[in-house]
């Protein structure tokens, strides 16, 4: 593909989604989606474009640049700066749960013989992979890996099948668990790792590596992640203006697409228009009479139905220890020296903390956010976050600053529907909800 189909492809697909956008936005102000639920933000339609417009950049971007694909905790910084087109197979995945096309795609992966007790976003992402399955239209081929390990360990053996079936390099951060205290070793040995392969980056990208280029994409990222706390501290307010559950969807920005100007623009317009729904008293229950938290990954196949649910019953969930995850490391970005700030920044992700620490954020949101429960989603394939939640709901019980909240486990899969009972959960919710009253 020449530079002119390239960018006639990109103009002719940027004005069909902004088309779209604007004929969202007509509709949306008059729309209420139920009668326990505010209408949706604005902003929402945007969302749908950011996503698109990431996707139908990365449809082409084969022919025009280097392509890397890379886990979401991963350090991107320093591949943006090399002006790689960064796609995280786990959002990709999310995507598909959405769009109800998980169990479809993870399937073409089972039938040639991974186990449906692996990761579902890693069946999901294998199975796109072996099938060309995708409701973005298509996913270009990766030119470099990049994995993490402070998500989890399931990402070494992931990408591994990735960079055979690709046959391209495959670069591996390593990050110690923190049990306790981060230390100075422990910093020292990432910041190495991030700087040694920045030469495998540069060989592959043809370009020499532009620091100043990298201090700023950091202090972009850094930015985006502060409005992204800001957002999250807007549950604070009562009626909370906007819900987990929206949170969930609007998250796409500050995980797929840190380091960019809009989206530090995107995430601005969106506090600006929550400021506003504060300021007319506009909730996102309408009747919101119980505050709850959520813990672990998103039921991505079943958002509305547990929002409607919840909501018909005056219960609105405003905090939430994934959605927080993307944002409580912004205070450690240091954009004057982006490599060090940036090995402590991604040493510090929840999944590589102990539950210790997760139950004390769960602790802290309660009494921050004046919760009166909890939903702990008990993921059947994300280990790592599941891992200590009958404990945790346990204490959370019997919080001994008097706090105390109940907690309800939830058993569910965040991208595979074969693993929710739709009938059990709402028999479940319901009684806790009843509880609460």
């Amino acid at each position: 593909m020449n530079v002119l189909a390239y960018h006639w492809n990109m103009n002719l697909g940027r004005a069909a989604l902004r088309a779209v956008r604007w004929q969202a936005e007509r509709q949306a102000s008059s729309r209420w989606k139920t009668d326990y639920l505010a209408p949706q933000m604005k902003i929402a339609p945007r969302t749908k474009e950011l996503i698109g417009r990431h996707y139908l950049a990365g449809r082409y971007a084969n022919q025009h640049r280097k392509v890397a694909w890379a886990t979401s905790g991963a350090p991107t910084e320093f591949l943006k700066a090399l002006d790689f087109f960064v796609l995280y197979p786990e959002n990709h995945a999310a995507v598909c749960g959405t769009a109800r096309r998980a169990e479809d795609i993870s399937t073409e992966a089972e039938n040639v013989g991974y186990s449906r007790d692996i990761c579902s976003y890693a069946r999901t992402d294998i199975g796109a992979m072996l099938s060309g399955k995708t409701p973005v239209g298509k996913l270009p081929k990766p030119d470099l890996l990049l994995a993490c390990t402070n998500i989890c360990q399931t990402v070494l053996f992931w990408y591994r099948v990735l960079a055979h079936h690709f046959n391209v390099p495959l670069i591996i951060i390593d990050t110690p668990f923190i049990y306790t205290e981060t230390t100075d070793h422990a910093i020292a040995y990432v910041k190495r790792q991030m700087e040694e392969a920045v030469p495998i980056a540069e060989k592959i990208a043809g370009k020499k590596f532009d620091e100043k280029k990298f201090r700023e994409i950091t202090r972009l990222s850094k930015t985006a992640s502060e409005l992204w706390m800001q957002v999250m501290e807007r549950g604070k307010h009562r009626p909370a203006p906007i819900s987990v559950f929206d949170q969930f969807i609007q998250m796409a920005p500050i995980v797929e697409m840190r380091g960019e100007a809009y989206t530090v623009d995107f995430y601005a317009a969106m506090l600006k228009e929550i400021d506003a729904r504060i300021a007319r008293g506009i909730g996102s229950v309408k009747e919101e009479r119980k505050r709850l938290l959520w813990d672990n990954l998103p039921i991505w196949y079943r958002l509305r139905y547990l929002a409607e649910f919840l909501a018909e019953r005056g219960v609105a969930i405003v905090a939430s220890t994934y959605t927080n995850a993307w944002a409580e490391l912004a205070p450690m970005f240091d954009p004057e020296n982006p490599f060090e700030s940036g090995a402590r920044t991604y040493l510090h992700p929840i999944l590589n903390r102990g539950t210790g620490y997760k139950l004390e954020t769960m602790k802290r949101m309660v009494k921050e956010f004046e919760l009166d429960g909890a939903i702990l989603h008990s993921d059947r394939s994300c280990k790592p976050y599941s891992i200590g939640q009958i404990d945790q709901r346990d204490r959370l019980l019997r919080d001994a600053d008097g706090r105390g909240v109940p907690a309800l486990l939830l058993e569910a899969d965040h991208n595979d529907p074969r693993a929710f009972s739709e009938e059990q959960a709402t028999t479940r919710l319901a009684a806790f909800v009843e509880m609460l009253e």
